[in-house]
């Protein structure tokens, strides 16, 4: 059945490629064309990762089920851009197998970006409805729990090369925990349905306090600041976009969102209850 919700997930899936793909052709990813790109397809494999993994506490924090239609497309696509991440990474090594072999098994943080990126093969290889049901459901299930594990070692690849700039990796990190926190706090209440949007809310403040605090932890450690005045600094909000306020509004607009369907919804079957005690 056609789903226009689907079309438009799968072509938005592609406008990353495509941009850069086109700031290549017009000469805009600096000296090192080649590297630049390597970073932006191992970003968006991570961020596509990551929202998929987002699917399941966002349809049930925004009461929006139609979302599960579009996790293995991001899955998929987490998978793609991660291998064009590789592959662009052995061009950039001008083919040399050798080499790119040595650097994997010398380099930490690319044995670790290896490693999430051969498990999320096996996902993606096993992906179908036919290997589903070869399979079966449980077994399936269980294997593509894979996924938090692979989620995590593509974490710690990003913030082991990304250096000085953790920002973005603080912020994805947070948002993963957010994630998986949700999910946690729904397995404890046993049930499927959303977790009330005041949970929501206190968790996403949570999750930016606990941004602000690994950020002053990590500068503490390598720069030897004071922990308290680097915390301060992560918490103003006048200090431009800083990855704990980042944090805070994606959680608090989700909540937001999450407790106006909710009232929609209870208001909606107000009015049919009504309609049926009227026609009754």
């Amino acid at each position: 059945m056609f789903s226009a919700f689907k079309l438009a997930v799968f072509l938005a899936l592609f406008a990353p490629g495509l941009w850069t793909l086109g700031c290549y052709v017009m000469g805009h990813l600096g000296a090192r064309p080649l590297t630049e790109i390597t970073h932006q397809t191992g970003l968006w494999a991570l961020r596509f990762l990551l929202i998929s993994l987002a699917v399941t506490p966002l349809r049930r924090a925004l009461y929006w089920p139609r979302l599960i239609l579009v996790r293995r497309m991001l899955g998929l696509a987490a998978f793609a851009y991660g291998l064009a991440h590789f592959a662009t990474y052995i061009v950039d090594q001008s083919f040399d197998l050798s080499m790119v072999t040595a650097e994997i098994a010398h380099r930490i943080y690319l044995s670790i970006g290896f490693s999430a990126l051969l498990l999320l093969a096996i996902l993606a290889s096993t992906s179908t409805d036919a290997m589903i049901r070869r399979l079966g459901g449980r077994h399936w299930r269980r294997l593509h729990q894979l996924v938090y594990c692979i989620a995590s070692l593509a974490l710690v690849h990003y913030f082991m090369q990304s250096k000085l700039g953790i920002g973005e990796p603080l912020m994805m990190a947070a948002l993963f925990g957010w994630s998986m926190a949700y999910r946690l706090i729904g397995w404890l209440a046993g049930a499927e349905s959303a977790v009330r949007s005041w949970i929501v809310a206190a968790l996403s403040l949570t999750a930016g306090l606990m941004t602000a605090l690994g950020e002053a932890i990590y500068v503490h450690v390598y720069f030897h600041a004071g922990i308290a005045r680097v915390l301060a600094a992560s918490l103003a909000w006048n200090a431009g976009s800083r990855a704990a306020w980042s944090v805070f509004a994606v959680g608090l607009v989700i909540a937001g969102a999450g407790a106006l369907r909710a009232r929609r919804r209870a208001r909606t079957r107000s009015s049919r209850a009504g309609l049926v005690a009227a026609t009754a």
